[in-house]
């Protein structure tokens, strides 16, 4: 793959500016009507699988509809719907209920938190290791920049109880990073927020979702009270599993590059689009499997334009790729079979004690 020199570098952020300008251009009423309607099928899909869950006393297949259309609807809400509003990307609507200040969306993590340390810290720090959270989520090895430890031998199994706890995970990922609870901070952090505040919200997002979806609709249920509460905690478990799977498919697959902090002191403009594509990953698939994905099955392009419409990045990737491939850029995308199958493999790889990573691995894990 092509290393681009400063006067590449510079041409290349022209190009991908030029893409986003014609986008942003379009951007208007079909980005009303298509947010509007993914809303309404979302609140369908949550009415009718609420209803379903509660029919499930006259046949186990209404109760398993009712799980399956319950997901569906909290995937919506998470990754086609919020995930993207909180991005700020129909801020231009003036609509109060898809603003990007206002919005509170249907997971254990608070908007607030969710923007402090994925809007900004991991969409500006993508994959430097050291400044990206996200990157191994302090839990899981994914380069050989960490050292190994013991934990990390069993490091699969705990990235599956993370997939299944995911948004726990999120919703404690800024805390974690302060070691609010436990651990010991380093003298050296600077910390950016309160960490009483970030208690209070923590403490009150959580006890709204576990009231919402484990005492409240079941106990509207009367004497279907735990049918209705296990239906809430399946659809729980398959939403954090999904939204999970798509998120390590967006960074971690092989071939994917991480980076050093020293990479990318004073990095250009053109030098961050470089890093974003580089330490991205699509997905291909049809049209309804882009939008159960929130349209992170365009990562590259979300990271390039993420106050974009998702919904526009399955076109505009096409001009991406035609870019990358200009400069000899290595464009990361592959089914969802061959990219999950590559995230596992990484888990699984770093979780033994393997050194620097060389010969043709280097070419899997690989470094500017």
């Amino acid at each position: 793959m092509a290393k681009l020199n400063e006067q590449q570098l510079e041409q290349l952020a022209i190009d991908l500016d030029a893409v986003k300008a014609r986008a942003m251009k379009e951007v208007g009423s079909v980005d009303e009507r298509y947010i509007k309607k993914i809303i309404r099928l979302q609140r369908t899909l949550e009415i009718s699988g609420r209803i379903c869950l509660v029919l499930g006393f006259l046949s186990l297949y209404f109760w398993g509809v009712g799980v399956l259309l319950l997901s569906a609807s909290k995937i919506l809400d998470n990754m086609e719907i919020g995930h993207n509003v909180l991005h700020g990307q129909y801020d231009w609507m003036n609509d109060p209920t898809l603003n990007s200040q206002t919005f509170e969306w249907d997971i254990a993590c608070s908007s607030e938190s969710w923007k402090r340390v994925h809007n900004y810290e991991h969409h500006t720090y993508t994959n430097i290791v050291g400044k990206d959270r996200d990157f191994g989520y302090g839990l899981l090895r994914l380069s050989d920049d960490f050292s190994w430890r013991l934990r990390n031998l069993w490091q699969f199994g705990t990235y599956l109880v993370l997939s299944a706890l995911f948004q726990w995970g999120i919703a404690f990922h800024e805390m974690a990073g302060e070691r609010v609870f436990f651990g010991k901070r380093k003298a050296s952090r600077e910390s950016h927020v309160d960490i009483e505040h970030l208690k209070k919200v923590f403490y009150r997002k959580s006890t709204r979702q576990i009231l919402k979806d484990y005492v409240i609709f079941p106990a509207l249920a009367g004497p279907f009270f735990v049918m209705v509460l296990l239906g809430n905690i399946a659809a729980n478990l398959i939403r954090n599993f999904w939204t999970s799977t798509v998120i390590f498919c967006g960074h971690f697959p092989t071939e994917v590059y991480s980076f050093t902090e020293k990479e990318c002191e004073n990095e250009s403009r053109g030098h961050w689009y470089y890093r974003q594509i580089l330490g991205s990953a699509n997905l291909t698939g049809p049209k309804w499997f882009h939008i159960l994905t929130g349209h992170l099955s365009c990562q590259v392009e979300h990271h390039l334009f993420p106050e974009v419409p998702a919904h526009r990045y399955v076109a505009m990737s096409k001009e991406v790729q035609a870019i990358t491939a200009k400069y000899g850029i290595a464009y990361n995308t592959g089914n969802f079979f061959s990219q999950y199958t590559s995230v596992l493999r990484r888990v699984i790889y770093f979780s033994f004690p393997v050194g620097k990573v060389t010969g043709k691995n280097a070419a899997l894990y690989p470094r500017l």
